[in-house]
């Protein structure tokens, strides 16, 4: 398969994607900017590697791509585990972080999202796994939130564990990027990849709708990720 869309990179093993996801994320916080970052367990790594790697993040600004409708400090909260893995680890921290408030329920922490994205152009950098269904932030395969615009930021609610009300970017924030970088690591997710990078676009395949309309798409892979490519 091709992938004509999308920049393909390929690790030996989930340890170098992350590293590359890593120095990709090093290098936005030198250079400044917005960065909407992804949850789940598979960036965990890269977001340790990242603070490691640049220690001064005062230049960016952090969004997210999607949360939990949870407190922060409950372990399935998006915004806790970047703190942990990430955020605690830094000299200087961002200079601004809009964190998703989860326990305002999904309608509630989607509409403030959308107000507090008013002002923003676009975003440098945003950062998304690919679920084994080819979810992509909480946006799930034939739900009427993938036809939100006008808007930024949606209510949703979930098609997999942790079975718990969502709120996620919608497709229009998300390809309204500079660049759009992709880290899926695991032979379960790798169907899911190759349908998403290499297959049509299809609301059945979530990821396969996100795309960057102002820069590259780029995908970091391990072999596992990869071998149905």
């Amino acid at each position: 398969m091709t992938c004509p869309d999308v920049e393909v990179v390929v690790a030996d093993d989930p340890g170098g994607a992350a590293r590359i996801v890593a120095e990709r994320l090093a290098n936005q916080a030198r250079a400044g900017g917005d960065v909407a970052l992804t949850g789940g367990s598979t960036p965990r790594l890269a977001y340790e590697l990242a603070a490691g790697l640049e220690p001064d993040w005062s230049r960016l600004t952090l969004w997210w791509g999607d949360e939990r409708c949870v407190p922060p400090d409950d372990s399935r909260s998006n915004f806790g585990m970047a703190k942990a893995a990430l955020l605690d680890r830094l000299a200087a921290p961002p200079a601004g972080l809009h964190r998703m408030r989860g326990e305002l329920g999904k309608d509630g922490g989607a509409q403030e999202y959308t107000d507090e994205l008013a002002a923003l152009d676009s975003f440098h950098l945003v950062l998304l796994g690919i679920g084994a269904d080819a979810h992509v932030a909480s946006l799930f395969p034939g739900e009427a939130t993938l036809d939100v615009a006008g808007r930024q930021a949606v209510g949703a609610v979930a098609r997999l564990e942790p079975f718990v009300d969502r709120i996620t970017l919608t497709l229009p924030a998300l390809c309204a990027a500079r660049e759009v970088l992709f880290l899926v690591v695991g032979e379960d997710k790798a169907e899911a990849v190759a349908r998403a990078l290499a297959g049509r676009p299809t609301r059945e395949v979530p990821a396969s709708l996100v795309r960057a309309e102002l820069g590259p798409t780029r995908a970091v892979l391990d072999r596992a990720a990869a071998s149905q490519l």
